[in-house]
């Protein structure tokens, strides 16, 4: 049992000799040609250099959008020896400085190199100031292809505490959800608009019955039948008529037509 527990404990112990033996000092260490110091002084003449364009464009009368410009590009990278990546971390520099003031110090304590790969990666926390006193430690990276040590590009990024961190989530998950329900909102809307629109065209489509004018009837009215009339008899003829009856029966009879008196007359 003893010499098991001596086994286990020596093995323990070799284990941690190993591990001790295979950590590399990163200020000791060779980075392709490179030492630990070579890439902190190279992080530090990188942050001179773009602080100082950001300061020169003013005084050439030029802004962050000029160094799109290839001719002015070049004109720089040939007057004053500075790199494509240098230039357009122009603008990082300038946004930076916009929001924490200008740049008062360098952390040195805080230098680290990591490789990952074919990349190698300087960190340095850069504090800046603001002329109200407000301080805030600012990200400067310099990235490298490692197989050729050339830089690929820099990051400027601030850095947030906890809960700043924290309330910006808060913030942007407040958002989010806004978003999210107006959407929710508008689609509903649609939908309802959908059972609008057949009673609106319904309704369209009866105003415009409502309003043509009603058929004529071609046909002429019906007229009644009309009753026959007779036609007048004047009382100028019926006259004569008794006149003649009555003289005609007075001649038959062999008298008078005065004693006669014609009642009717009935014609057929």
């Amino acid at each position: 049992m003893k010499k098991k527990i001596a086994l286990a404990l020596s093995l323990l112990l070799a284990v941690l000799m190993l591990a001790a033996c295979g950590k590399t000092d990163p200020a000791s260490a060779d980075y392709n040609g490179h030492s630990y110091a070579d890439l902190r002084q190279d992080l530090y003449n990188n942050a001179g250099t773009i602080a100082a364009l950001a300061q020169v464009l003013p005084m050439q009368d030029l802004t962050v959008e000029d160094l799109e410009n290839k001719e002015i590009r070049d004109l720089f990278i040939s007057n004053y020896g500075v790199t494509e990546p240098q230039l357009d971390s122009v603008a990082q520099w300038e946004s930076i400085c916009e929001q924490f003031g200008e740049c008062k110090e360098f952390d040195e304590e805080s230098f680290t190199v990591e490789k990952s790969g074919n990349t190698l990666t300087t960190d340095l926390k850069l504090v800046f100031e603001t002329g109200s006193g407000s301080r805030r430690d600012v990200d400067f990276q310099v990235v490298y292809d490692y197989y050729s040590m050339e830089i690929t590009g820099f990051t400027i990024e601030p850095v947030y505490s906890l809960g700043e961190k924290m309330s910006k989530a808060g913030l942007n998950t407040i958002i989010s959800m806004s978003i999210v329900f107006l959407v929710l909102i508008l689609i509903s809307l649609i939908i309802f608009a959908f059972r609008i629109f057949p009673y609106l065209e319904n309704k369209k489509k009866a105003k415009a019955k409502a309003a043509q004018p009603e058929p004529r009837n071609v046909l002429p009215p019906s007229v009644p039948a009309e009753k026959p009339v007779k036609a007048p008899v004047s009382v100028s003829a019926d006259e004569e008529l008794a006149a003649v009856i009555a003289a005609a029966i007075a001649a038959s009879e062999g008298t008078s037509a005065d004693g006669f008196v014609v009642r009717s007359i009935k014609r057929r």
